[in-house]
């Protein structure tokens, strides 16, 4: 995306007209609209939508735009609105425990100027990945964890999440309960990556009990975390075949392919502000 575009999400109850109301208000400050998506859910009666429009010409801040916008709209709408633009690149903490793929992923990417992101901080419940952020030339913080001090020290990282300026966190293969602590100050801005097995297959070791059980389908899901383990609203899912004589090697490498490119589409999904939650669900608007 390029640095001089507002993005704005909406949703509200569905009414006649809001399409017309929205775009013409946006025009009214000289925006050019380079972009539309809008949807309805007929069940909720609810009006989703996301534009894009360029401020070269804007002849107002979007801080004065916000101003106007919410007292003219938003607020006799009764809309959900999410203002944001596209010059600022985010600041990502990720989480990790001994698992390294994913990171890896992540920060090749980053790189490779995929993501627009800047990441100040890994964070790890162990000291096995510090010699990837001694690679990428990134702080490692590492805070043991026990069930006597978790509260303790999920408000110690909170401090270092805040003092950072974090904007969104991400899970890496983090193999730690993340609890309100957390969750509450970055609702919606924590991203987790897990397996998601055909069926599902609980504990340390599913892609061992999977094999066993002979599975036709392996998967992985990434999802924004809440209070409710690995019950947060879905961004992105993946499945892979499974043939007959596949050993376990072959479906480890290919769980870990999956989880990788799961968490990099979610996370591309957030950074480009194409989610939008309602009621635990997501509304993914395309590219």
């Amino acid at each position: 995306m390029t640095a001089n575009k507002a993005i704005l999400m909406i949703h509200c109850s569905d009414q006649q007209g809001l399409i017309a109301k929205i775009t013409s208000f946006i025009f009214g400050f000289q925006g050019n609209i380079t972009y539309l998506d809008q949807y309805v859910d007929p069940d909720e009666d609810r009006f989703f939508m996301r534009l894009e429009w360029e401020l070269d010409s804007f002849n107002v801040t979007l801080q004065e735009f916000e101003a106007k916008f919410l007292t003219e709209l938003a607020t006799p709408l009764k809309m959900q609105y999410q203002l944001s633009y596209t010059g600022k690149s985010q600041r990502v903490a990720i989480f990790v425990t001994k698992e390294s793929h994913c990171l890896f992923d992540i920060l090749a990417r980053v790189k490779a100027e995929e993501f627009n992101i800047e990441v100040p901080a890994i964070i790890s419940n162990r000291e096995d990945l510090r010699f990837v952020a001694d690679l990428f030339g990134i702080p490692f913080y590492h805070f043991e964890i026990t069930k006597e001090n978790h509260k303790a020290q999920e408000n110690a990282e909170l401090e270092l999440l805040q003092s950072l300026k974090i904007d969104l966190v991400v899970l890496a293969r983090y193999m730690r309960i993340v609890t309100a602590v957390l969750v509450d100050p970055f609702e919606n801005k924590i991203i987790n990556i897990h397996h998601s097995m055909l069926p599902a297959f609980a504990g340390a070791r599913p892609y061992h009990a999977a094999i066993e059980r002979g599975v036709k389908v392996i998967g992985a899901t990434s999802h924004y975390v809440t209070c409710d383990l690995d019950q947060g609203p879905i961004i992105e899912q993946e499945t892979a075949h499974v043939k007959y004589n596949e050993k376990l090697p072959e479906l480890l490498r290919k769980g870990k392919d999956l989880e990788k490119i799961v968490l990099s589409r979610a996370i591309a999904l957030h950074l480009e502000r194409r989610v939008m939650v309602y009621k635990n669900r997501t509304v993914i608007f395309k590219t």
